[in-house]
């Protein structure tokens, strides 16, 4: 089996370099790649990238995710995560090949506080969300081969992230803002990648499987929680922090560009019964993550 994988120096293509290489070939591109196109504001080279390479299976892993940058680039948001998304989608059909690609809880407006489940109405705040949902749109209109998955809160180890920036501005600062009034569940690019790799394997052989589903970790915190967490684990370990108050704040204490929604909980129920799966506590990939981050914040401090 040959599978290209696009956005592989992202969070999640990342992992997903891993994840997927025992399931066969793995062409893995970016927006920098030379010798094929892995750019997704160039779809034109893009499509002949795919006819050339013949992949059976596309895992995109590339987006447009500057939630706020998207408000003032509209055009260059909706290309990448939308255009092209439908190019894909449609070199898929043509291939016959299957089409993996992620998308997000910033598709839903965010009321309530109950999880979203995927047949739930859509109605994005922001540009970004409004991209994404387009993206969705284009591959369940062009490409009959696909799995969606909408997650949230992602993070990994690599690159920048959450945890690290509020261990940075800890060590900055004696007193901190953290907004509680958002919550969801902080998803780990590993785990994402080690589900796809999972129901990728289960759908090629079962195509019945195929569609949208939601992907996020169980469970639910806001982003003063989550900052608690990482504060508590700094200091059990001895990461020195000049942080003597965290205070929690209200989203409309902290205006942006682009509005964020305050219900990002997503119900992942029709994944684990689809695939016999049972997702981790969001703390669990947390902890796992900050273990490498406290350790290299020991070390350089």
């Amino acid at each position: 089996m040959h599978i290209v994988l696009l956005g592989k120096n992202g969070q999640v293509g990342w992992e997903l370099q891993r994840a997927l290489a025992p399931l066969g070939r793995v062409t893995a591109l970016d927006r920098h790649a030379v010798e094929y196109c892995g750019d997704l504001s160039r779809p034109v080279e893009l499509a002949r990238t795919l006819r050339a390479l013949r992949p059976d299976v596309i895992v995109n892993a590339a987006a447009y995710t500057a939630v706020d940058k998207a408000q003032a680039e509209p055009e260059l948001a909706t290309q990448i995560n939308a255009t092209s998304v439908a190019v894909l989608a449609k070199e898929a059909e043509a291939l016959k090949a299957w089409l993996v690609h992620y998308s997000t809880d910033y598709v839903f407006n965010g009321s309530g506080s109950i999880p979203w489940q995927e047949q739930d109405p859509t109605a994005p705040l922001n540009h970004y969300g409004a991209s994404k949902l387009a993206g969705e749109q284009a591959i369940a209109q062009y490409c009959s081969r696909y799995l969606i998955f909408r997650t949230s809160w992602v993070y990994a180890a690599r690159g920048n992230n959450f945890a690290k920036t509020m261990l940075r501005l800890g060590n900055e600062r004696t007193e901190l803002n953290v907004i509680s009034d958002q919550i969801g569940a902080p998803t780990g690019a590993e785990l994402i990648a080690d589900v796809t790799a999972h129901t990728l394997r289960q759908t090629m052989q079962q195509p019945a499987l195929a569609g949208l589903y939601h992907l996020a970790a169980k469970g639910e915190t806001s982003w003063h929680d989550y900052a608690v967490l990482v504060f508590e684990q700094a200091r059990r370990v001895g990461v020195p922090l000049a942080l003597t108050q965290l205070v929690p704040i209200l989203t409309t204490a902290w205006p942006t560009p682009a509005a964020r929604p305050l219900n990002s909980r997503l119900n992942c129920n029709k994944l684990e019964a689809a695939f016999g799966l049972t997702l981790p506590p969001w703390q669990h990939g947390v902890k796992h993550t900050l273990t490498d981050i406290l350790e290299q914040a020991i070390e350089q401090a």
